[in-house]
């Protein structure tokens, strides 16, 4: 076997980053390498758009060819850049890690507005060459102007620094590989389960002459099986959709807990409304195609969802599901009331956390107008409140989504951060206290009931294809009278939602995030 591989890569700096890993790697287990710079034609095609280029061998092809006439022994790509399928003779020997697939939303300070989803301020331009991104993008703000962005990751950056944009979208990934410093913009991360990334983003290929045994043998230590199980549903999928041409597609799996989890975006168009899905199953065979199935033209989708709150009109939630034609009734079967008016401000003087469970929780504690200490930090249950206190100019310290969709989880999490100190607890009276319970002994809690709920009398049966269930007091109201209707379907936000319908032994829809995204990918799912 050869002393010395040769390792061919493009000539960036990310790319450069790259072939180094596997060579440093490579080293730690003895195998010597050396590098030799090729240029692809993704490189001298600066005026294309790069989901043009991306999945389409533009950034792979002569590495390729140099592969098959042997002048290269391994070469190193980005997992997304390759097309889905290899040319004949050459296979990928070994997947790396997958880098955190998290986007990043690098914004100028003085274009930052809390207030708004994203943090950009209103009618923000935002750089992207992505039509992957510019469709989440205007689907979460369609307020934003999205304009192309070209150039490698040091590139993109410098034309943001310039104020070419207000805010660019780029990879984490590769900001985190050149450990470029960002502490000149506000970062706004976006983790995958909100912000769907391409396929196999992060993740490393290293491809090799199918006929090289002992080599593929030598490489199995950069290989990453659980990282190849996960990224090939995701490159399946991108298969099944033909992709490679320059769909608005993201998809990303993950393995959590033995079972599959697979969050899929995508729009006809750059400029369309995206569908999403989210999928679990205990295994990866065939879940491809149900994912795609899902996507079908001729689909049949439910004409009339019901759902238990208002839904304004520019919402996603509404976008998503008249994009269909579907009709939304959206009402609360309860009504909920302030049980205090004033708030003494001794209270807060020495909290350090505040925490919210909902956005009613959120909107009554800030009605009280409270003087609310700088050093206090806050903590939500998940998108929908992070959502609702932005609106009050304030940022999440701890976001429980992050943790998981089960109460007891993100409980569990948040009592080991703020083990010992004292968390203030805004909410209904007679809530469940979920949080709090989990809590240590050392830990000072004190609850303040801010509003109380009362259920809507005489409520009729509703007549829809689709009933949402946003609180377990809702669920109460609708079921003092009413039953389901042969064929109609539920789903629940939250797990305390759920057990009502357990207690009834009916079955239900359970979202992955209990916000309007994850509603929207509940329905289109069904």
């Amino acid at each position: 076997m050869k002393k010395k591989f040769i390792i061919g890569t493009r000539g960036s700096d990310l790319a450069l980053w790259q072939a180094n890993y596997v060579k440093d790697k490579l080293s730690e287990s003895g195998i010597t390498a050396e590098l030799k710079i090729i240029k692809t034609q993704g490189d001298s095609f600066l005026n294309l758009r790069l989901d043009k280029l991306e999945g389409k061998g533009f950034f792979t092809k002569e590495l390729e060819e140099e592969l098959l006439n042997g002048s290269i022994d391994i070469a190193v790509h980005s997992h997304k850049d390759l097309p889905t399928q290899n040319p004949s003779g050459l296979t990928i020997a070994a997947v790396s890690e997958r880098e955190d697939p998290n986007e990043l939303l690098l914004i100028l300070k003085d274009c930052v507005d809390i207030k708004q989803k994203l943090s950009v301020k209103f009618a923000g331009m935002v750089g992207t060459s992505s039509n992957r991104r510019k469709a989440q993008l205007l689907s979460l703000r369609p307020d934003l102007e999205v304009e192309d962005l070209r150039g490698n990751v040091p590139t993109r950056i410098q034309k943001l620094r310039d104020e070419d944009y207000d805010a660019i979208m780029i990879a984490k990934a590769g900001v985190e590989r050149l450990g470029i410093d960002l502490s000149e913009f506000y970062v706004e991360e976006l983790d995958p389960m909100e912000f769907i990334p391409a396929p196999a983003q992060g993740v490393l290929a290293i491809q090799v002459r199918e006929d090289d045994t002992k080599l593929i043998e030598k490489l199995q230590v950069l290989h990453n099986p659980t990282i190849a199980e996960e990224i090939a549903v995701e490159r399946k999928v991108l298969n099944l959709f033909n992709g490679g041409c320059h769909l608005p597609l993201g998809c990303y799996c993950r393995k959590e807990d033995g079972k599959f989890q697979v969050w899929t975006s995508m729009a006809d168009d750059a400029d369309s409304f995206p569908d999403r899905v989210f999928l679990e199953s205990e295994t990866s065979e065939g879940l491809a195609e149900q994912i795609v199935h899902k996507f079908a033209k001729d689909r049949k989708m439910p004409a009339k969802v019901f759902i238990t709150r208002g839904i304004s009109e520019m919402s996603y939630f509404r976008r998503a599901l008249e994009k269909h034609n579907i009709e939304i009734d959206g009402r609360s079967l309860i009504r909920t009331f302030p049980t205090i008016n004033k708030l003494d401000p001794y209270i807060l003087k020495h909290i350090d956390w505040i925490f919210f469970s909902s956005k009613n929780a959120i909107e009554y504690f800030f009605k009280l107008e409270p003087l609310i200490s700088k050093k206090t930090k806050f903590g939500v249950l998940g998108r929908a409140s992070e959502e609702a206190l932005r609106k009050f100019g304030r940022v999440p310290d701890f976001n429980g989504e992050e943790e998981g969709i089960d109460t007891a989880d993100i409980a569990t999490e948040f009592a080991e951060l703020v083990n010992g100190q004292s968390v203030l607890f805004p909410g209904a009276k007679d809530s469940l206290r979920t949080v709090q319970k989990a809590l240590s002994p050392e830990t000072k809690i004190l609850d303040l009931p801010v509003y109380e709920t009362i259920m809507e009398d005489n409520i009729e049966p509703i007549f829809a294809d689709v009933l949402i269930f946003t609180s377990p007091s809702n669920v109460e109201a609708y079921f003092v009278d009413n039953l389901i209707e042969p064929g109609q379907k539920v789903i629940c936000i939250g797990r305390s939602t759920g057990r009502k319908f357990d207690e009834m032994g009916m079955k239900y829809a359970l979202p992955y995030s209990p916000d309007e995204i994850g509603l929207a990918e509940a329905v289109f799912g069904l």
